[in-house]
Protein backbone atom coordinates (compact mmCIF):
# COMPACT_ATOMS: atom_id res chain seq x y z
CA UNK A 1 0.00 0.00 0.00
CA UNK A 2 1.32 3.45 -0.93
CA UNK A 3 1.64 5.86 2.02
CA UNK A 4 -0.80 8.77 2.02
CA UNK A 5 1.15 12.08 2.07
CA UNK A 6 -1.96 13.89 3.31
CA UNK A 7 -1.91 11.91 6.53
CA UNK A 8 1.71 10.79 6.92
CA UNK A 9 4.71 13.14 7.00
CA UNK A 10 7.75 12.52 4.82
CA UNK A 11 9.88 13.30 7.90
CA UNK A 12 9.38 12.69 11.62
CA UNK A 13 12.36 13.47 13.84
CA UNK A 14 13.43 10.48 15.94
CA UNK A 15 15.72 12.66 18.13
CA UNK A 16 18.56 10.19 17.48
CA UNK A 17 21.18 12.84 16.72
CA UNK A 18 22.35 11.18 13.52
CA UNK A 19 21.95 14.53 11.72
CA UNK A 20 24.38 16.00 14.26
CA UNK A 21 27.19 13.65 13.31
CA UNK A 22 29.93 14.33 10.78
CA UNK A 23 28.99 14.75 7.16
CA UNK A 24 31.05 17.86 6.47
CA UNK A 25 30.13 20.01 9.42
CA UNK A 26 27.40 22.47 10.27
CA UNK A 27 27.97 25.83 8.64
CA UNK A 28 27.11 28.82 10.81
CA UNK A 29 26.31 32.33 9.68
CA UNK A 30 27.34 35.44 11.57
CA UNK A 31 23.78 35.72 12.90
CA UNK A 32 23.93 32.06 14.04
CA UNK A 33 27.21 32.76 15.80
CA UNK A 34 25.79 35.85 17.51
CA UNK A 35 22.62 34.04 18.65
CA UNK A 36 24.49 31.01 20.00
CA UNK A 37 27.15 33.17 21.67
CA UNK A 38 24.42 35.23 23.36
CA UNK A 39 22.65 32.05 24.48
CA UNK A 40 25.89 30.72 25.98
CA UNK A 41 26.85 34.13 27.43
CA UNK A 42 30.03 34.13 25.35
CA UNK A 43 31.71 36.85 23.37
CA UNK A 44 31.19 36.00 19.64
CA UNK A 45 34.93 36.17 18.98
CA UNK A 46 35.64 33.80 21.86
CA UNK A 47 32.76 31.57 20.72
CA UNK A 48 34.36 31.21 17.28
CA UNK A 49 37.74 30.25 18.72
CA UNK A 50 36.24 27.87 21.29
CA UNK A 51 33.41 26.18 19.36
CA UNK A 52 34.06 26.65 15.63
CA UNK A 53 36.49 25.56 12.95
CA UNK A 54 37.13 27.04 9.54
CA UNK A 55 36.06 25.07 6.50
CA UNK A 56 37.56 27.00 3.63
CA UNK A 57 36.53 30.55 4.43
CA UNK A 58 33.38 29.65 6.40
CA UNK A 59 32.87 28.70 10.01
CA UNK A 60 31.43 25.33 11.00
CA UNK A 61 30.58 24.09 14.47
CA UNK A 62 33.37 21.96 15.89
CA UNK A 63 32.92 18.24 16.30
CA UNK A 64 33.61 16.25 19.43
CA UNK A 65 35.92 13.24 19.33
CA UNK A 66 32.95 10.94 18.69
CA UNK A 67 32.14 12.77 15.42
CA UNK A 68 29.04 14.49 16.74
CA UNK A 69 28.52 18.25 16.91
CA UNK A 70 30.18 19.68 19.98
CA UNK A 71 26.73 20.70 21.25
CA UNK A 72 25.15 17.24 20.98
CA UNK A 73 24.76 15.41 24.29
CA UNK A 74 21.84 13.02 23.73
CA UNK A 75 19.93 16.24 22.93
CA UNK A 76 20.97 19.50 21.34
CA UNK A 77 22.28 21.83 24.05
CA UNK A 78 21.64 24.90 21.89
CA UNK A 79 18.28 23.81 20.47
CA UNK A 80 16.48 27.15 21.04
CA UNK A 81 19.13 28.93 18.93
CA UNK A 82 20.38 26.12 16.71
CA UNK A 83 21.93 27.22 13.41
CA UNK A 84 19.82 27.82 10.33
CA UNK A 85 21.30 24.72 8.70
CA UNK A 86 19.98 22.60 11.59
CA UNK A 87 16.58 24.33 11.69
CA UNK A 88 16.09 23.63 7.99
CA UNK A 89 16.99 19.91 8.14
CA UNK A 90 15.92 17.89 6.15
CA UNK A 91 13.89 20.33 4.04
CA UNK A 92 16.84 21.56 2.00
CA UNK A 93 16.85 23.16 -1.45
CA UNK A 94 19.42 20.53 -2.47
CA UNK A 95 16.56 18.00 -2.44
CA UNK A 96 14.68 20.05 -5.02
CA UNK A 97 17.83 20.20 -7.13
CA UNK A 98 18.31 16.42 -7.00
CA UNK A 99 15.90 14.02 -5.30
CA UNK A 100 18.82 11.60 -4.82
CA UNK A 101 19.90 13.91 -1.98
CA UNK A 102 16.73 12.94 -0.05
CA UNK A 103 17.49 9.27 -0.49
CA UNK A 104 21.13 9.78 0.56
CA UNK A 105 20.02 11.66 3.69
CA UNK A 106 17.49 8.90 4.34
CA UNK A 107 20.33 6.39 4.51
CA UNK A 108 21.63 8.07 7.65
CA UNK A 109 18.42 9.50 9.15
CA UNK A 110 15.75 7.12 10.42
CA UNK A 111 13.16 9.92 10.42
CA UNK A 112 13.32 10.47 6.66
CA UNK A 113 10.72 8.51 4.74
CA UNK A 114 11.92 7.23 1.37
CA UNK A 115 8.83 5.16 0.59
CA UNK A 116 6.99 8.08 -1.02
CA UNK A 117 7.12 8.81 -4.76
CA UNK A 118 9.71 11.44 -5.72
CA UNK A 119 7.10 14.02 -6.74
CA UNK A 120 5.40 13.75 -3.33
CA UNK A 121 8.72 14.26 -1.53
CA UNK A 122 9.56 17.26 -3.73
CA UNK A 123 6.15 18.85 -3.07
CA UNK A 124 6.51 18.30 0.69
CA UNK A 125 10.03 19.78 0.72
CA UNK A 126 8.97 22.75 -1.43
CA UNK A 127 5.98 23.36 0.90
CA UNK A 128 8.24 23.44 3.98
CA UNK A 129 10.73 25.78 2.28
CA UNK A 130 7.85 28.09 1.32
CA UNK A 131 6.54 28.01 4.92
CA UNK A 132 9.98 29.10 6.15
CA UNK A 133 10.10 31.94 3.63
CA UNK A 134 6.64 33.13 4.64
CA UNK A 135 7.50 32.92 8.34
CA UNK A 136 10.64 35.01 7.76
CA UNK A 137 8.61 37.59 5.87
CA UNK A 138 6.04 37.67 8.69
CA UNK A 139 8.83 38.11 11.25
CA UNK A 140 10.35 40.94 9.25
CA UNK A 141 7.00 42.72 8.96
CA UNK A 142 6.14 42.42 12.66
CA UNK A 143 9.59 43.44 13.87
CA UNK A 144 9.82 46.49 11.61
CA UNK A 145 9.17 49.63 13.70
CA UNK A 146 8.37 51.48 10.46
CA UNK A 147 5.50 49.12 9.63
CA UNK A 148 3.12 50.87 12.03
CA UNK A 149 2.05 47.68 13.77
Amino acid sequence: MTPDPCCEPVFACQMCGDCCRGYGGTYVTESDIQAIADYLHEDPKRFKSKYCQLSGSRYVLAQAGNGYCIFWDKLCRIHPVKPRMCRNWPYLSAVLEDIANWRAMGNSCPGIRTDFPDDVICRAVARQIEKRRNARLDDEMTSDPESGE
